[in-house]
């Protein structure tokens, strides 16, 4: 065996073993203490990216979490209040009700309906004004899409959260054909002859049916008269036309326009209502109104003109037009967006939108055709009886409004926001596994690695040591 004295080859290789076992010692120790496999991007730079991305996500799906919990608060927060709108509504509408009695009310009565009703308008527009979450008011209007119409006979009516706000100009609404009603005209004008020889008149509009006969002695006026006010009472969406009084041809048309809307007549005497004795005749359905919004096709229902799902600007705007006549310039129609829009997710673009509609008195129970002219919910006037029965019918809209948002709120409550954080509790719980398997420490694994190296520390510097003796062998041979 050669002896060397300069360069012990046997102790180096210890030292360099001895210096391996103490860095991954080191290693072991840091991952025990810190649970993690990697601490730094050299423990694994691909895995370091990787985790760090799911960490990213991960706190991204739990503020999402977060802000949809935050949005249900929202939500329940004007839910409620829209609740107690619905109450005073059907409370209102009860007053109408009794308003109606003529026959037994006297003034004071009347006064005092239209006291308790008025109270309850204002309590209404308080609610609307004064529902708020945090500092955002809900139910003002200010929180959903708003609209200004420009052009005879043209009304906004309502924008969904995927309207666009438009130019400053506003979106140029051209109307090819304006909105018609059902009607039927007797060819045969209601005499005194045929009233009291009994006439008998049926018409029947959506399932509701009036049989009418006339009475011998009544004049043409007041057999006409009394035919509107049993059409009337019945609730049929039918009205008998002011000009029937001037020569006593009937002439019936629907209160709604379009094509869903329709009804039947017969009479006994042949061209009074139907051609034919006592043979339904069914009137011609009325026509939607049709037409485009900022170029875009829009589909009619009734006077109502909306926005196509997909349209790129006007999905889901709506515009009422009035006029009789179609016109390629009929108006235009200026959207303010401001709906409340709710991060759902943990990317951009993961977002829901919410528009709360106007909830004071004088925007709900808009639209309806009424002889008291009555343009919603706060000019209504108990006092007289056209009044109230007007009055039933913006009421019974108001309701429909009213619930019909309280759906909405609803289901985005139930089927978007709570099944949403769901699903995100479940992502979370998914990711936070799969980022564990890449970055947390298998401890076992690492309690054994980390005796191993003990027992390899002391050995090594076992080994060590009896390397450095073998060079003392050399003074053996000397003093020798």
């Amino acid at each position: 065996m050669t002896l060397r004295v300069n360069t012990n080859v046997a102790a180096l290789n210890a030292h360099r073993n001895v210096q391996k076992v103490n860095a991954d010692s080191v290693k072991n120790l840091e991952r025990l203490s810190s649970g993690m496999r990697i601490n730094t991007a050299a423990d694994g730079p691909a895995n370091l990216v990787v985790s760090e991305i799911m960490r990213s996500q991960i706190s991204g799906l739990k503020q999402a979490v977060e802000n949809s919990e935050n949005g249900v608060s929202m939500v329940q927060t004007a839910e409620g209040a829209l609740s107690e709108v619905n109450r005073l509504l059907t409370n209102m509408r009860q007053l109408a009700v009794h308003a109606s009695n003529v026959g037994v009310n006297d003034e004071r009565m009347v006064a005092a309906d239209q006291s308790e009703f008025a109270n309850s308008v204002k309590s209404i527009n308080r609610i609307a004004t004064n529902t708020q979450f945090g500092d955002k008011q809900l139910l003002d209007g200010s929180r959903g899409a708003n609209g200004v119409a420009n052009g005879a006979g043209l009304q906004f009516v309502s924008a969904s959260p995927n309207t666009k706000t438009s130019p400053t100009k506003g979106y140029e609404v051209a109307i090819t054909q304006a909105a018609t009603r059902a009607q039927m005209e007797g060819g045969t004008a209601l005499d005194q002859d045929i009233i009291n020889a009994g006439e008998s008149l049926t018409v029947t509009e959506n399932g509701r049916t009036i049989q009418f006969s006339t009475k011998e002695g009544d004049t043409v006026e007041s057999t006409i008269n009394e035919l509107k006010r049993q059409i009337r009472d019945a609730n049929l969406k039918v009205e008998v036309l002011d000009e029937s009084f001037d020569d006593g041809i009937l002439r019936l048309r629907n209160i709604e326009y379009g094509s869903k809307s329709t009804f039947s007549v017969s009479s006994s005497t042949p061209g009074v209502l139907s051609a034919r004795a006592n043979v339904t005749d069914q009137a011609a359905p009325g026509q939607d109104v049709s037409g485009t919004i900022n170029g875009e096709e829009a589909i009619g229902d009734g006077q109502i003109l909306a926005g196509r799902s997909g349209n790129q600007n006007t999905e889901g705007l709506k515009v009422r037009y009035t006029g009789e006549e179609a016109s390629e310039e009929a108006g235009t129609v200026t959207v303010l967006q401001n709906s409340l829009i709710f991060q759902t997710g943990s990317n951009a673009g993961q977002t829901v939108s919410v528009s709360l509609r106007d909830m004071k008195a004088s925007s709900l129970g808009t639209g309806v055709a009424n002889k008291s002219n009555f343009l919603s919910l706060e000019d209504i006037d108990l006092q007289n009886f056209q009044g109230a029965q007007d009055a039933i019918k913006i009421i019974d809209k108001a309701i429909n409004d009213t619930t019909s948002t309280r759906g909405e709120l609803g289901a985005l409550q139930k089927n978007t926001l709570e099944s949403n954080i769901s699903t995100l509790r479940i992502a979370v719980e998914n990711m936070v596994a799969s980022e564990s398997v890449i970055r947390d420490a298998d401890m076992a694994s690492e309690m054994a690695a980390f005796t191993r190296n003990q027992i390899l520390q002391q050995s090594s510097m076992s080994v060590l040591a009896h390397a450095n003796q073998n060079a003392r062998n050399v003074i053996s041979l000397l003093t020798a």
